[in-house]
């Protein structure tokens, strides 16, 4: 429970009450703010607070303390030119998770001719204060009360008839030129069940990707951005994610991560107590304050997708059982797919087959690329013994999100 001072209270007096709350248990002060500087006063919601007084006027709540934002006007001005970079003409923004806006201004303060429509979801109401205004002064956005990782909200943007505009587009002509995702990515675990669902949606061209090649570009931890990103020159952080990502699209950093560094320079929110642990001794690799970097997203041709439609299902099922033994060599790990899956191992090496379709089962498992995935998963699709299709769908089963 917050204690409120009196409205005319003195310093004096707020020092008086610091000393006399203290807990009889504890033995502990219950510190109460100090009156401060007064905040500046905010005339109009149309333009954002002083960065300096985020974290007042956006104060912690446990609902949104996971969710950075980017604060610095300068750096939203970099990333907006660099996810819609000149030769953008008349795009259709989707974005998710914008905070109070400062990326939002800044893509709207792109050349005109860059972005025909503006799409925000955000259901914070200290940030929606912030971004209805947006909605009123320039007739490109629309603005919704609705969070960016529920099903239900793009279906929503579908039926408000807000993409009746946008043209269907076949995968192979070419990356989508109106329709783009922009998000910053909550630093949570259901901020990277976000981008993994994104990715899987990829393949069987749901969600967004069934108008086309739909581009993403997202501001997210330097943590969830490597995992994605991970290689085979990295084995030990090779994972799921990152062989779906390479089978799918091609993901690339927006801007130099340096020029996002330090944290406290650039996002929101910040610490301000002298006595709170650095974000970089926190043991949780999701702490708010460790790097945050951008990156795009975007969708390979029709020609260079490994996973083909119907199939993630079963990528997924390969790819959980296998990296059980990821260090292990891709023939002692077969037989985690299921029982007599060891034969699997002579399919893959044999001669009669073409060299391009033949597999070295005595790499491990964490250095196979995902062309190599391909093959794997195409020798155990055509597998006769296989599980049946029932056990192989360990898929989300809550499909109210993404």
């Amino acid at each position: 429970m917050s204690l409120r001072l009196p409205r005319h209270s003195s310093l004096r007096s707020a020092a008086l009450l610091q000393r006399l709350l203290v807990c009889p248990h504890q033995r502990r002060a219950y510190r109460l703010p100090l009156p401060s500087t007064p905040l500046t006063p905010v005339t109009s919601k149309l333009e954002l607070p002083p960065e300096s007084e985020w974290r007042r006027h956006f104060p912690p709540a446990v609902r949104v303390n996971h969710r950075v934002s980017i604060r610095n006007a300068e750096t939203a001005a970099k990333i907006a030119d660099a996810f819609v970079p000149a030769g953008s003409v008349g795009k259709v923004i989707v974005e998710a998770f914008p905070g109070p806006g400062q990326l939002s201004r800044a893509l709207l303060n792109l050349p005109r001719e860059r972005i025909r429509k503006m799409i925000i979801m955000e259901d914070w109401p200290q940030y929606l204060d912030f971004l209805r205004p947006l909605q009123e002064a320039d007739p490109r956005v629309t603005v919704i009360d609705r969070d960016g990782y529920t099903w239900d909200s793009y279906q929503h943007i579908t039926e408000l008839g807000l993409l009746d505009e946008v043209e269907r587009l076949p995968w192979d002509q070419g990356v989508h030129p109106q329709l783009h995702f922009i998000s910053h990515l909550p630093s949570t675990v259901t901020g990277e069940q976000l981008i993994s669902q994104l990715l899987r949606t990829l393949p069987e061209r749901e969600w967004l990707f069934q108008y086309g090649r739909i581009p993403l570009s997202l501001i997210l931890s330097e943590h969830v951005f490597k995992r994605i990103t991970s290689s085979t020159s990295a084995p030990n952080t090779r994972n799921k994610l990152s062989i779906v990502a390479e089978a799918s699209s091609t993901c690339t950093a927006a801007l130099p991560p340096a020029l996002l560094s330090p944290f406290d320079a650039h996002f929101h929110p910040v610490s301000t107590s002298p006595h709170a642990k650095p974000a970089e001794n926190k043991r949780s690799s999701r702490a708010v304050g460790l790097p945050f970097t951008s990156m795009n997203i975007v969708p390979h041709r029709e020609s260079e997708q490994l996973i083909g439609r119907g199939k993630m299902d079963m990528w997924d099922y390969v790819l959980r059982r296998m990296f059980v033994k990821k260090a292990t060599e891709v023939a002692k790990a077969l037989p985690s797919l299921a029982p007599g899956a060891q034969t699997l191992a002579k399919m893959l090496t044999d001669p009669d087959r073409p060299e391009h379709e033949r597999l070295d089962v005595k790499k491990k498992v964490n250095k196979l690329e995902a062309h190599e995935w391909a093959l794997l998963v195409k020798a155990f699709d055509e597998w006769p013994f296989k599980p049946a299709m029932f056990d192989i769908a360990e898929t989300f089963s809550d499909h109210s999100r993404l």
